[in-house]
């Protein structure tokens, strides 16, 4: 089982290597599908992955990435509200007109797996695509799978009080914090070595990649624990068995979803609000 979800794990983190490195379109396309494929993993929970309501789903993701790529700055929020508006309208035709095929629950879900799975995944694309995007965006990454492995290890040398017995028994609030400040020190020692290359777009970059790093942890573990709350309510182990030893693609970006809109609000705040202070401080 170690050995397989090792090799799963390389894979992995080789795949995204390449995305990240190439960027643009390739990213946005592979993002894409990694978005579809952890929406039909949501919407086999309620059992809507093969039904109109799903293919509607799956076509707003593909619409929205679309919309993403080729409507302007995607840096800026600027998608309009009416896609989202239209979406759950058509949502909405689709379950009258079918009525009683369709349960409310299931056009709920399918609704918030557009948002929890393609919208949220789609500020990695964001991120790449800022200044200094090619080296903040391995920040996602940094902070979340490394958390996940400082957390393990604390945890399991000297993890007592647990955090969640209800959704994670295994996890600690020692666990926690250890990922929490390992994922800080990885984010110093990472800000220390690419630093002069990150300065355009980070004012102190050591010190901003600790607190990003740090953020993304926090928010690393609540969206680990959200995704296990949602496969308890619906009574799911693994989301899916498509990549070996881990699951299914939400088990696996399960962090990774929470984490990359966190991280690119983090560095905004960052970088504004040092500009902000700075045009104050000068006025």
């Amino acid at each position: 089982m170690f050995k397989t979800r090792l090799i799963s794990g390389i894979i992995l983190v080789a795949a995204a290597i390449a995305l990240l490195t190439l960027g643009g379109t390739v990213l946005a396309a592979g993002l894409g599908l990694i978005s579809l494929i952890g929406m039909f993993e949501l919407y086999r929970t309620v059992k809507a992955e093969k039904s109109l309501l799903g293919l509607v789903g799956y076509a707003a993701g593909v619409i929205y990435y679309l919309l993403l790529v080729f409507s302007g700055d995607p840096t800026v929020d600027s998608l309009p509200v009416i896609f989202f508006v239209a979406f759950l309208m058509l949502l909405m035709a689709v379950y009258v007109f079918a009525f009683p095929k369709y349960e409310a629950g299931q056009v709920m879900t399918v609704f918030f797996g557009l948002i929890y799975v393609a919208v949220m995944l789609s500020y990695i694309y964001r991120t790449r695509v800022m200044e200094g995007g090619q080296l903040l965006v391995w920040l996602v990454f940094l902070s979340s799978w490394g958390c996940d492995t400082c957390a393990y290890c604390v945890g399991m040398l000297i993890g007592k009080h647990k955090m969640a017995p209800k959704l994670s028994p295994k996890k600690s609030v020692e666990g926690g914090i250890g990922g929490v400040v390992g994922a800080g020190i990885l984010g110093a020692i990472y800000g220390a070595i690419f630093g002069g290359s990150m300065e355009a777009a980070l004012h102190s970059p050591v010190v901003d990649c600790v607190i990003i790093c740090m953020v993304g942890a926090v928010i690393s573990q609540i969206g680990d624990l959200a995704a296990s709350a949602i496969k308890r309510n619906h009574g799911v182990k693994d989301y899916g068995k498509l990549i070996p030893g881990h699951g299914g693609i939400l088990d696996r970006f399960d962090s990774v979803i929470f984490v990359a809109p966190g991280i690119y609000y983090t560095i905004i705040l960052l970088t504004e609000g040092v500009q902000a202070l700075s045009r104050f401080l000068g006025a």
